[in-house]
């Protein structure tokens, strides 16, 4: 079994009772924890238009986060890139970068993050700009390259600066673009789990060695829940599923506490299978039992790193989650490789 990394994905979720600055707060304090615990990367995502999550300005959050932290890198998963011009997104995380030297990653992804009428808010008279995506992305390798120096248009901080980009993806279109471009792939299993073996496999087949990278790279972000006991972890895991059904009812609420039982008036079969479908890369249990469901994911998907995002209440059970997690990961480790 291959060895693998451990990282995190954090949105700045509010929860119940909370606002917009204890959610940041909050996701300081986990990426303060984990960089103790030895994790590889913490990425924030871009969403707008949502009152519940705090990373909009993911540029900004990505900066306040690195400074709370010495050697945890620190980046995006994503940055949608469609909302954005390349020149812009060059120069804020070039500037970054300048920052936090050796500390930075750069995700890409395709979608608007938001709905239709707050995307095109964002993008203005550019909304076709989703087409050029893979164009987008070239035009951002030109920007940060240090053989740029004759263009018109130069990205000052950011040329000749090694930011490594990631291509993001929940379906098999993100694949190709990745394999082609010859860059790594992250692809968010965690509410999007349906493609994503299909799609890993495309990217591996598919795969076309770059200056920025010689063979695939795969990151799966999941969904863990991890306790001291089974039944301390499903009871956890309450809060996530609620936060689901917010999303596939579109009645969105703060993250809440969790509950003994799911309500079955507001639990009905078909939303329960729903909500299912969209949680099936996820992982809930205590030391032994994660170790026996990643340890089997780890091996029939062979994934490079595991991105890690678990909606608990709870501060410090957040924080005992990502023990657990780091320790399962480590014994998964452990294993005689191949």
């Amino acid at each position: 079994m291959n060895r693998i990394s451990v990282s995190a994905l954090d949105l700045a979720v509010i929860f119940e009772g909370g606002d917009a600055a204890a959610a940041i707060a909050r996701t300081v304090k986990v990426a303060q924890h984990i960089e103790k615990l030895g994790y590889e990367r913490i990425w924030l995502a871009e969403h707008h238009n949502m009152p519940n999550i705090a990373s909009s300005a993911t540029a900004v959050l990505i900066g306040h986060v690195a400074g709370k932290t010495s050697t945890l890198r620190v980046g995006s998963g994503g940055i949608m890139l469609p909302n954005h011009s390349p020149l812009a997104v060059a120069e804020q995380f070039g500037t970054l970068e300048t920052i936090y030297p050796g500390r930075i990653d750069l995700g890409l992804g395709r979608a608007p993050g938001t709905d239709q009428a707050t995307a095109m808010a964002l993008r203005r008279n550019n909304v076709e700009s989703i087409y050029s995506f893979p164009s987008d992305i070239k035009d951002l390798q030109v920007y940060f390259s240090s053989t740029n120096e004759h263009a018109r248009v130069r990205a000052f901080p950011g040329e000749g600066l090694n930011i490594p980009i990631w291509i993001l993806g929940s379906s098999t279109d993100s694949a190709y673009l990745a394999a082609e471009m010859g860059l790594p792939y992250a692809f968010a299993a965690h509410f999007a789990p349906q493609q994503f073996r299909r799609a890993i496999q495309l990217y591996r087949q598919n795969f076309k060695p770059s200056p920025y990278l010689d063979k695939p790279k795969v990151l799966a972000c999941v969904n863990v829940i991890a306790a001291d006991t089974d039944d301390e972890a499903r009871f956890l895991a309450t809060s996530m599923y609620q936060l689901f059904l917010g999303i596939v009812t579109n009645n969105r609420k703060p993250l809440q506490p969790p509950r003994m039982a799911m309500d079955p008036v507001h639990w009905p079969e078909e939303l329960r299978q729903a909500v299912q479908q969209m949680t099936s890369c996820t992982f809930i249990g205590n030391k032994e039992s994660l170790f026996n469901q990643l340890s089997t994911f780890v091996e029939s998907t062979e994934v490079n790193e595991i991105m890690v995002t678990g909606n608990i209440f709870d501060e410090q059970a957040k924080l005992h989650s990502l023990e657990i997690l780091k320790q399962v990961v480590d014994d998964i480790n452990a294993l005689p490789t191949e």
